[in-house]
């Protein structure tokens, strides 16, 4: 496991953003394990996420011009990452994001930042239905700009459902990969922490394997 990811497990479980227990989700499923970016609220964790995502991003060997935040979570966290980018890789690049509504006075738009231009990278938290990657990618698009990437903080590699509540054979994040063509770069996977938990040592809980490795058998994505 990567530096980044254990300091990514540290400062989850610190921030009370990563959970393990019981916990029903939209989706109806009882998951062992519950994962909120929201906890992530003060200097000192956006500084420590910026760096993680950085790292996870470089790590990829990605080629991108520049960032973009999906209204609302994703836009600290395009902050966060453009900082650390250009703090500890060298790397000065544009970010900007979304309004929910687009702004009739002042400079006008939807657009906060720099204009949308090359090949842009998404950077969100997770990939629940897909909704909001879709939007940006419009967007992006819409500007004459392309979609490069998706970046997240975690990928439950989790398979999604249709509109009727049946379960699909692959994940949100793989529905937007073969969609669109483009990769999806995670700091952490549901794979990484299930070996994580299996390592020990790390203050992830041991007897929470079991649950998880169950969940994996039954929702996990086929690429898991």
């Amino acid at each position: 496991m990567h530096e980044y990811q254990q300091q990514f497990i540290q400062l989850a479980l610190a921030r009370n953003a990563l959970r393990f227990g019981e916990f029903t989700l939209k989706s109806g499923r009882v998951s062992p394990y519950f994962f909120n970016a929201g906890a992530f609220d003060d200097g000192a964790s956006l500084a420590v996420l910026g760096r993680c995502y950085a790292a996870a991003i470089m790590a990829s060997g990605l080629g991108f011009d520049m960032l973009f935040g999906p209204a609302y979570k994703g836009i600290p966290l395009a902050a966060a990452t453009a900082a650390s980018l250009h703090s500890l890789h060298g790397h000065n690049l544009p970010f900007a994001y979304n309004r929910k509504e687009a702004k009739s006075h002042g400079e006008g738009g939807s657009i906060v930042g720099r204009p949308l231009a090359g090949r842009v990278l998404i950077i969100d938290d997770v990939i629940t239905a897909g909704t909001a990657i879709r939007e940006s990618i419009e967007i992006i698009r819409a500007a004459g700009a392309t979609p490069g990437g998706v970046a997240l903080a975690l990928d439950r590699q989790e398979r999604g459902r249709d509109a009727a509540g049946n379960d699909l054979a692959e994940s949100a994040v793989q529905e937007v990969q073969r969609l669109y063509g483009i990769p999806c770069i995670s700091i952490l996977t549901l794979a990484d922490l299930i070996e994580a938990i299996r390592q020990g040592g790390n203050g992830l809980p041991a007897d929470a394997l079991g649950a998880m490795e169950a969940y994996r058998g039954r929702y996990g994505s086929s690429r898991v």
